[in-house]
């Protein structure tokens, strides 16, 4: 039960200790390998961060939540502050640093969910699907959600926007940020 629902304290013992894993089926201990040991050493400063977060038990899981989203939201904002920093010492202009940040960010979990499905299934079908569903899923939302606020916003606020209460795209480089996406 303290492994499924740990403590606060138990938390941060989690996210700093490195210990073998323990097969409760067959009671086999299987060592920490020099992979899992340098993974660990390399993400402890985000284990301890997010070991912030109060346990799922108070509140209904309430504190939990927020405080997980105020975390996402401050990270977020700090991954976003250095790509901007990278593309602006490397020149690059900041929708195509801002568009090369959003395909890696929501593509890499997705690889990484496709590789672990093609290896547990005979047929690979769940990788297919999860590589293709999610791509389509991020080019139609990634894309349309922002096109569909942005025209709600201009039909709300007609004297803002020069066409009236059209939204109007200007000309530019969609097309290539589109197939670069």
């Amino acid at each position: 039960m303290e492994q499924r629902e740990p403590s606060w304290g138990r938390q941060f013992k989690n996210a700093i200790m490195l210990s073998p894993k323990i097969d409760d089926d067959n009671l086999i201990i299987d060592d920490v390998s020099c992979y899992e040991a340098l993974c660990h050493f390399c993400s402890i400063t985000w284990k301890v961060i997010f070991a912030t977060i109060p346990p799922v038990k108070w509140g209904h899981g309430w504190p939990a939540f927020f405080t997980a989203m105020a975390l996402i939201g401050f990270i977020t904002l700090i991954v976003g502050e250095a790509c901007t920093m990278i593309g602006c010492v490397i020149g690059l202009k900041p929708t195509f640093t801002a568009i090369t940040v959003v395909a890696i960010g929501t593509s890499l979990p997705d690889t990484f969910a496709s590789m672990k499905a093609a290896k547990d299934s005979e047929t690979a079908d769940a990788a297919i699907g999860n590589v293709t569903g999610s791509n389509a899923v991020n080019v139609f939302l990634g894309l349309g959600l922002p096109w569909v606020i942005a025209c709600i916003d201009a039909a709300a606020n007609k004297d803002k926007y020069p066409g009236g209460n059209k939204y109007v795209t200007p000309p530019g480089a969609l097309g290539f940020l589109l197939f670069y996406f």
